[in-house]
């Protein structure tokens, strides 16, 4: 099949080489921040799960926040099973299985995680969690929940426990059952002010994301033959990311099926003057990126895509521009960027939020939509993602991962161009 050349290759950054733009890395300095710096090609971003690159002194100061959180808010416990709230604070995601595995934070004294006796060894070597307890596999694992509740529960009076949001209706049950003297609530409202803004170790972690994702963009869209389908590649885009060691994945879009914002692998091939939308993003240390390029695929872009194209990048400018540190509301930025679209009479075609927040989970807290009148604050990242979608034609987004500054918002991916 013929390699084409592309008129319109939309964020697509400079190749350099045979894997693209240099893969980054991260060192420690003494302060035991991370920092990028460039990593040869051929030395893999390390896999969180197994090396972990945040200092002990990182989670333990947000076990801190944690605990005077909990006491600002009059509560006495948290709880958590495996998932990136529990990695937040722990260091490490042991993962969810049919064995119970629970991380509880009293609002003062030491964390405990409960956990199958054969996990202790490999929890404790990878997490900061210090007393963590085994229950043997013909044990009630709920009997060692019972007693650390005993030993944690305020005298006097009822304790009060914030139970992490994610964790399964299960184990919520098996709480209310076999902890009495307690009672429970939603602890979303904790691990959101928590980890809505990020510190400078976490910026680092979501700019080397990034950087791997771009790259793995850039030198997909550069192996785009005729006759390819989505799903090979999607898995062309798998590839490139893992050879960059920061694991992750995406929607790959031709033509039509790019005007379904979360359109799924179709069957048809890839032809010549059609769009091509790749919406991805990759993990380094626990920390993500999420970035979408839409490009023309052939000789040149309609005059119609020229024109869509350019009003979606004007209605992303319109929101970047606005933005201030504790003054500019999530609403805002959405609201300047729909009136931009809507304006030039393409208002239908743009059917959903502007944008969300990003860390450890690709769509997380703040979420930039109508409604929502939290104002931004610096170090709070997200991304701004206007996009265009006529069905039965071909959709356009354009989407930069993005941080408030002490002045304004900054954006960490690299930005295309108008065409």
């Amino acid at each position: 099949m013929q390699r084409r050349e592309f008129l319109t290759v939309a964020g697509m950054a400079a190749v350099t080489g045979p894997l693209g733009i240099a893969d980054f890395g991260l060192r420690i300095d003494e302060s035991g921040t991370p920092s990028a710096k460039i990593r040869n090609p051929q030395s893999p971003i390390r896999n969180s799960h197994q090396v972990p690159t945040l200092r002990p002194e990182v989670f333990a100061r947000r076990i801190e926040r944690l605990q005077a959180e909990l006491k600002s808010r009059k509560l006495d416990l948290f709880v958590a099973e495996p998932g990136t709230n529990l990695q937040y604070f722990a260091r490490y995601n042991p993962g969810r299985s049919e064995r119970l595995i629970l991380l509880m934070v009293p609002a003062a004294g030491r964390p405990a995680l409960v956990c199958p006796s054969f996990e202790v060894e490999r929890i404790k070597r990878n997490s900061v969690i210090a007393d963590v307890r085994g229950w043997e596999e013909h044990q009630d694992p709920w009997g060692l929940v019972r007693e650390a509740g005993r030993e944690i529960k305020p005298g006097g009076r009822v304790g009060i426990a914030a139970v992490e949001p994610g964790t399964s209706y299960q184990s919520f049950l098996r709480l209310s059952d076999r902890l009495s003297g307690w009672r429970f609530q939603n602890g979303a409202a904790v691990t959101e002010r928590l980890r809505i803004v990020k510190g400078p170790e976490e910026l680092a972690l979501i700019r080397a994301a990034i950087a791997a994702t771009e790259a793995s963009i850039a030198a997909t869209f550069a192996q785009l033959t005729v006759g390819m389908t989505e799903r090979t590649v999607a898995q062309l885009l798998s590839r490139e990311m893992a050879s960059r060691g920061s694991p992750g994945g995406g929607l790959v879009q031709f033509g039509p099926s790019s005007a379904l914002p979360h359109g799924g692998p179709s069957a048809g091939e890839l032809q010549r003057e059609t769009v091509v939308l790749i919406d991805a993003g990759s993990r380094v240390e626990g920390y993500t990126s999420d970035i979408t390029r839409t490009i023309w695929f052939g000789d040149a872009p309609s005059e119609e895509f020229k024109k869509v194209y350019n009003l979606v990048h004007d209605a992303q400018t319109a929101a970047m521009e606005a933005g201030r540190p504790l003054v500019t509301q999530c609403q805002d930025l959405d609201r300047l960027a729909r009136k931009t679209i809507a304006d030039a009479g393409y208002g239908q075609y743009f059917t959903h939020r502007l944008g969300h927040g990003m860390g450890m989970d690709g769509h997380e807290v703040p979420y930039l939509v109508e409604g929502n009148a939290l104002r931004l604050e610096p170090g709070m990242v997200f991304t701004i993602e206007p996009g265009i979608y006529q069905l039965g034609k071909w959709g356009v987004r354009i989407e930069d991962d993005c941080v408030m500054g002490q002045n304004g918002i900054e954006v960490m991916s690299s930005r295309p161009s108008k065409l």
